[in-house]
């Protein structure tokens, strides 16, 4: 006689994550090719001797610092372990049995996970070019709906809804309906039509904005995100259905070093870097005759499609990548996202994929 699991456990999708290939470069995973900062790595090294202690399981530190960052009370601001963990937080906190969760598809694939778990009805809403289709969100609104993520800029696409679109959304949203603005790639976004979430937070008191340390700050592999709520509530909810300890001493250390001054400095040499060599690998894959959004975030999205259309087979593309020493992280049926890497990289990307173009059968 076996243990009896949750039937859903059946059905549960896994969440992939992307692949370590020894000697190959590897662009599958939105992570930063830089380490923290100089300084962080200090204050983690430092932070490592006290490890025998728990963590502050409210990390108030962190919280204080991140209050005075964007001038909000520390009642509105949960930390957790990385946003994904809020994300499964606000899920828990809202939703069961019944209910419905609306995100675009696709989007983060953790989303469906997480919702399942929790029992709750998954409600995916196809893009469009690309980009969340906000009107069919809207539309997709019901009386079961208790949550919406809206990634922004949207992963694995890397497309961004514009804010007026976006404004134009909140006002159809319910109030009682919680819209979790998932912005982990928020320091990328260079077009000045994307609104800023938390610039919102004072007119939508149904809204969440979402963080990360994991990307622009280089702190992926630590696990340490962040929510600002507009209403005091929700960040109480979220804490409530936290894990203790769940954020590491090391962690908190690292986030806080990398609030610092001088931290905010560095990160916006680094940030400017990435974003200079998207545009340049845009610009080279669409040379070589591939079609591409604009991106917003630290990677760029290839669409399966026909050939002639600059498309691409998602699953033989990542195959001919990898037999190049490139990993990258393909969705079958859907497309392939490539993380924007040191130019060296990108320069074996762009060579990798002109190859491949060159090999790919018209029609």
């Amino acid at each position: 006689m076996t243990v009896r699991m949750r039937p859903v456990l059946a059905e549960l999708p896994a969440y992939v994550p992307g692949r370590n290939v020894p000697g190959s470069i590897k662009l599958a995973s939105n992570e930063t090719s830089y380490g923290p900062l100089p300084h962080v790595v200090d204050r983690i090294t430092a932070a490592a001797a006290d490890v025998n202690r728990y963590p502050d399981t409210n990390s108030s530190e962190l919280i204080a610092a991140l209050a005075a960052k964007f001038g909000v009370g520390a009642e509105r601001l949960v930390v957790g372990c990385g946003s994904v963990s809020l994300c499964q937080q606000l899920v828990q906190a809202t939703a069961g049995q019944g209910d419905e969760v609306i995100f675009g598809w696709r989007s983060f694939e953790a989303y469906p996970i997480i919702t399942a778990i929790a029992g709750a009805q998954a409600v995916q809403v196809p893009l469009r070019d690309q980009v969340h289709d906000l009107p069919a969100m809207a539309q997709a609104i019901t009386d079961r709906t208790r949550l919406i993520f809206l990634c922004n800029p949207n992963n694995p696409t890397g497309t961004a809804v514009p804010g007026v679109q976006l404004t134009e959304f909140l006002d159809q949203a319910p109030s009682d309906v919680l819209v979790v603005l998932d912005e982990a790639y928020r320091e990328f976004v260079t077009d000045e039509k994307v609104q800023d979430g938390t610039g919102l937070l004072e007119r939508y008191p149904n809204i969440i904005v979402l963080r990360t340390f994991s990307k622009a700050y280089g702190l992926a592999g630590l696990r340490v995100g962040y929510g600002i709520a507009a209403d005091p509530a929700v960040a109480t909810a979220v804490r409530q259905t936290q894990v203790p300890f769940a954020v590491t001493h090391v962690a908190q250390a690292a986030a806080l070093a990398s609030l610092e001054p001088e931290a905010t400095r560095q990160l916006a040499d680094r940030v400017a870097e990435v974003v200079a060599e998207r545009g340049r690998v845009t610009a080279g894959l669409r040379a070589a005759g591939y079609q591409l959004p604009d991106s917003e975030a630290n990677f760029v999205w290839l669409a399966d499609g026909p050939a002639e259309h600059g498309g691409i087979d998602a699953m033989a593309f990542a195959a001919g990548c990898e037999a190049r020493g490139l990993i990258v992280r393909a969705f079958a049926g859907s497309g392939v996202r490539i993380t924007i890497g040191t130019a060296a990289e990108n320069d074996k990307l762009l060579a990798a994929a002109a190859e491949l173009r060159a090999e790919q059968p018209a029609g």
